[in-house]
């Protein structure tokens, strides 16, 4: 510890002024960033510290606290605290040669006006320290919700139809909706194709090696990646799948908050919009 009037003399400032400055009373201000501080620790934390400025300051708004984003990102960054970021993905499709594809029905435009119109599938591979597990999901592009999913030690077209099954089993949707993934082997097998007729469900392709071709599902991956699988030893897919579990329905569905729907988590946001859908 270095005495006072040494620092006070390297930092150009006064003792006396330095001694009066610890005697004065905290602002209002500086009280209410304290409180403010402490509540932004707590909401960080319960997203293991995944949430950066824009989801802790809607996570606030949510409980009636009115702030300004700047200030919370200012608080945190006073703080330590700070959100995790996202980084691209590597990809694990594989062709089959002499496949005729599905027909691309998106087009890139990933906009539904209701569930169960557009779902997005992929798949991507969990390392774990013993091997790794593959995780196929799909997704409803209103919700971003994961309506299906499916983890296996291996890429069998088993893999695909599990997350399919789930997801209709799930959603039981009244309509045709459309399937849209890639032109990976499992999605353009005999197999999967008979399971969509079966279900009612219209298939539909990307191009080849186009990652905007799939942009919602490989943003999925990429916030699943950054959020989990990079934060994580996960000893052997026993250890992913519990993990994964854990993500996808006691964080990701239920509370994780999505910029592209007002900040709100999947089911939040169909709950939300429910009502308005019955009175169309």
């Amino acid at each position: 510890m270095y005495p006072i009037a040494m620092m006070c003399r390297l930092l150009e400032v006064s003792t006396s002024g330095w001694y009066e400055w610890r005697r004065r009373p905290s602002s209002r201000r500086e009280i209410d960033d304290g409180i403010l501080t402490a509540r932004i620790t707590e909401i960080h934390a319960a997203s293991d510290g995944t949430y950066g400025a824009p989801r802790i300051h809607a996570e606030l708004r949510d409980e009636g606290v009115a702030v300004a984003r700047k200030r919370v990102a200012r608080l945190m960054r006073v703080a330590g605290l700070s959100g995790v970021s996202r980084r691209r993905r590597p990809k694990t499709t594989v062709r089959s040669e002499g496949v005729r594809p599905a027909p691309d029905l998106v087009d890139r435009d990933f906009r539904a006006e209701a569930p169960d119109e557009l779902w997005v599938a992929d798949i991507t591979y969990v390392p774990t320290a013993m091997g790794f597990l593959y995780l196929a999901i799909v997704l409803d592009a209103f919700s971003r919700r994961v309506v299906g999913w499916a983890m296996e030690t291996h890429l069998a077209t088993a893999l695909v139809l599990q997350a399919l099954d789930m997801a209709v089993t799930r959603r039981r949707p009244k309509g045709r909706p459309i399937h849209h993934s890639d032109q990976g082997s499992q999605y353009t097998s005999i197999d999967f194709g008979t399971r969509c007729r079966k279900f009612g469900v219209r298939p539909s392709m990307g191009s080849v090696g186009d990652c905007y071709d799939n942009a919602m599902a490989e943003s999925f991956f990429a916030t699943l990646e950054c959020e989990l699988i990079d934060r994580r030893r996960l000893e052997n897919p026993d250890h992913a799948r519990r993990e994964l579990f854990q993500f996808i329905e006691g964080w990701y569905n239920p509370r994780r908050r999505h910029s592209s729907i007002g900040y709100m988590s999947p089911i939040n946001y169909e709950r939300s919009t429910a009502p308005r859908r019955t009175n169309l």
